[in-house]
């Protein structure tokens, strides 16, 4: 049966009939990837996720010991539970990979990102700025009679309210470098 065959409340379990997908049990997940420190691994991890359609909200990586060369991939993506437990298996399956933890299911955890918002304004704009950076307890790291650039840590929801304040006062660059998470407790 090709797509353009599909009746509606057909029972066909062709790829082209979506009736059972539902985007509202997608959600976000926090995966750490502990992965041997060597040449193409990231590229091996990255791409099982370019091959296989699936999209990355977030990309950390890090060596996290030097001695036993070991370094840790923090990925955040969207998807069902059946999903991201397909995407855990497939990269458990990667020969350097050594652990894979869904941070979002398995435990709970502590996230956090680094951004860097330059913000261009004069007059009220840069009084209004410097206030929001306050509240926010972003702290000015370089300063112009024209701009300024803020540096501000917390969740990726915090990072994102800050943004969105900053707009209309004169965001005109971001940078962000992604989610870094932890698993709480022992």
């Amino acid at each position: 049966m090709s797509a353009l065959n599909i009746k509606k409340g057909s029972t066909s379990h062709s790829a082209y009939d979506l009736k059972d997908y539902h985007p509202e049990l997608e959600r976000s997940h926090t995966l750490a990837v502990l992965v041997d420190n060597e040449a193409g691994v990231l590229a091996r991890v990255i791409g099982l996720f370019s091959g296989r359609g699936y999209n990355i909200d977030s990309l950390t990586v890090a060596e996290i010991d030097h001695k036993g060369h070991r370094s840790r991939i923090t990925v955040v993506t969207r998807g069902t539970q059946a999903v991201v437990d397909q995407i855990k298996a497939q990269l458990g399956r990667i020969v350097p990979v050594h652990q894979v933890i869904d941070l979002t299911v398995e435990s709970t955890a502590v996230e956090r990102e680094l951004a860097l918002f330059k913000v261009n304004g004069t007059g009220d704009k840069r009084v209004e700025a410097l206030r929001l950076a306050d509240i926010f307890r972003a702290n000015v790291v370089d300063s112009t009679l024209e701009s300024f650039v803020f540096e501000i840590t917390g969740t990726p929801e915090k990072i994102d309210a800050f943004a969105e304040l900053m707009r209309p006062l004169g965001l005109s660059d971001v940078a962000r470098t992604g989610v870094a998470a932890l698993p709480r407790g022992a």
